[in-house]
């Protein structure tokens, strides 16, 4: 599917046309603008949720083993694994260093909470899975690490 391009169907006058050249405006906004703002939004939902962990450690094991009581796996591994994937994720996606890895990571987190732990909350984990999933398959734009690392990979022909 492609994107519609405005200036080929524009009418020139009235409310219309002002609405077209409006639409214009927003068409040049850079994607790679989109995609850093998208990568600090969900960042800090997970860099929060991450430092709000390691503030009060006895009382994250024990929302994992009393609240969240996920299967499978025991309360303290699921509290390691969180707490781990939150953080480096944050950090990842902020920086933009092996962010779509990253994304993926961060989507299973969410997939687990709104299966497992949440399942009323699936407006705000839709919101937290948008951006994520615009990383995912657009990568994280021009202003990232991963781009600067492959422009100079190309530069070295590897």
């Amino acid at each position: 599917m492609t994107m519609m391009n405005t200036t080929q169907m524009a009418p020139t006058g009235g409310v219309a046309g002002l609405y077209f050249r409006v639409l214009q405006l927003a068409d040049r906004v850079p994607l790679s603008l989109v995609q850093l703002i998208s990568r600090l939004a969900v960042a800090q939902v997970f860099w929060q949720s991450s430092q709000s962990k390691l503030a009060s450690w006895p009382v994250t094991t024990q929302l994992f083993a009393m609240e969240y009581r996920l299967p499978f796996i025991d309360p303290g591994i699921a509290a390691v694994m969180a707490t781990a994937a939150e953080l480096t994720g944050a950090i990842l996606i902020l920086l933009g260093a092996a962010s779509r890895l990253a994304a993926l990571m961060l989507l299973g987190v969410i997939a687990t909470i709104q299966t497992f732990v949440y399942p009323e909350n699936w407006p705000d984990h839709l919101l937290w899975t948008a951006p994520l999933l615009l990383i995912l398959f657009r990568g994280p734009g021009a202003i990232s690490l991963d781009h600067l690392a492959a422009t100079y990979f190309i530069k070295k022909g590897l």
